[in-house]
């Protein structure tokens, strides 16, 4: 992988995390959030930027699949990728609930290459994530702006302040094929 893709990787691994995790602690709360995830389902992809730092101006592109979990387990399933240029990345994220809140990871986690997904919060329409990787704590913010649209940006902690990094615009794709009705 090329020295610029990698170093990136951690940061753009959060991507992945478009819906979000929770720290619920009422039923009401676990629905509520099952919901945003259910809103999360399929496939999305778009622009992003970073926005500060010393790859400030770079531009990439992401192709993601959400799966909402099945049964009983409120979570989701992301899959898919990030291209810079002509070097592509592989992204992956998993949110699951583990009692009254939410774990995950983002490719292997913070042990590995990845991030951990360490608290959050959801509504309708946003989930805001703690975000964690060694020394880096951070979150990510992803904002339904309507069924088809979801901005994501995730900003790292320096000092007592949140500075956003990166920013992501995502629209959902949906099967260009006309259906219709074959009348006998």
């Amino acid at each position: 992988m090329p020295p610029r893709l990698s170093t990136l990787a951690p940061v753009l691994a959060g991507l992945a995390a478009l819906a979000g995790a929770a720290l619920s602690s009422t039923p009401a709360a676990a629905q509520s959030d099952k919901i945003f995830f259910q809103s999360a389902n399929g496939q999305w992809s778009g622009p992003g930027e970073i926005v500060a730092g010393k790859y400030k101006g770079t531009k990439f592109t992401c192709d993601l699949t959400g799966t909402p979990m099945t049964g009983k387990d409120t979570g989701i399933k992301l899959d898919g990728f990030c291209r810079v240029g002509v070097f592509k990345q592989p992204m992956s994220a998993t949110i699951t609930q583990k009692g009254n809140s939410y774990g995950g990871s983002f490719l292997d986690g913070a042990e590995g290459k990845g991030l951990d997904i360490v608290s959050g919060a959801v509504t309708k329409d946003k989930a805001v994530v703690g975000i964690t990787r060694k020394k880096l704590n951070g979150a990510l913010i992803a904002r339904l702006q309507d069924p088809s649209t979801m901005n994501v940006t995730i900003s790292v902690k320096v000092d007592d302040s949140m500075i956003p990094v990166i920013g992501l615009s995502l629209s959902r794709q949906v099967d260009a094929m006309a259906v219709g009705a074959i009348k006998p």
